[in-house]
């Protein structure tokens, strides 16, 4: 195998599946540093003069930094708040309204997406579940055994059959004729993350 698995999210995308970005205009950039750089200059100039009006003298770059560091983590952690609720008539009344933005972006809910799709398509069609999840399934497979164990299904088929146990060496090995049941791939799963 000549390609190392990254994890379960790389196993369970492809490139077909992926959203193509929007291309954004060449003056949206250019923008936004412009505005980031005067919103950093005018926060940078009203701190030193506070810093003055109280009798501080710090070097002007000290405060830059602080400013520039203070904007990077505002950035960054803007990114991260949950969606917005909307606003509901029981004020604390210790009830969720019920009202939840659903069209978010949320990313567990797009990584669980992104492992539904390619299974879902498979219930419909059977010959899609070998060619495209047995093998994630696999490569997931040697790839623990690599991690844990220093061997794959390929370089050592003795001691991978006694460390898959025989369930899911079989599994792997004769891929079923119909998509199996989602009881059964929690069982695949369980054998799995016992390796």
């Amino acid at each position: 195998m000549s390609e190392s698995v990254g994890g379960i999210d790389d196993l369970f995308s492809s490139a077909e599946e992926r959203p193509a970005r929007p291309e954004r205009r060449r003056g949206g950039r250019a923008r936004t540093v412009l505005k980031f750089l005067v919103a950093t200059g005018a926060i940078t100039a009203v701190v030193v003069a506070v810093l003055r009006a109280v009798g501080l003298i710090v070097s002007f770059e000290v405060v830059v930094v602080g400013v520039l560091a203070v904007q990077f983590v505002h950035r960054i952690t803007g990114g991260l708040t949950p969606p917005p609720r909307r606003s509901s008539n029981r004020l604390n009344s210790g009830e969720e309204p019920g009202t939840w933005n659903w069209g978010a972006s949320d990313a567990l809910r797009t990584a669980v997406n992104r492992w539904a799709q390619p299974l879902e398509g498979s219930a419909r069609r059977p010959e899609r579940f070998a060619e495209v999840i047995l093998p994630r399934l696999g490569e997931l497979a040697d790839e623990r055994l690599r991690q844990r164990h220093g061997l794959t299904r390929e370089s050592d088929p003795g001691r991978a059959q006694v460390l898959l146990g025989d369930r899911l060496w079989t599994f792997l090995n004769n891929p079923p004729r119909r998509t199996p049941s989602p009881r059964d791939l929690a069982v695949i799963v369980a054998d799995l993350e016992k390796i």
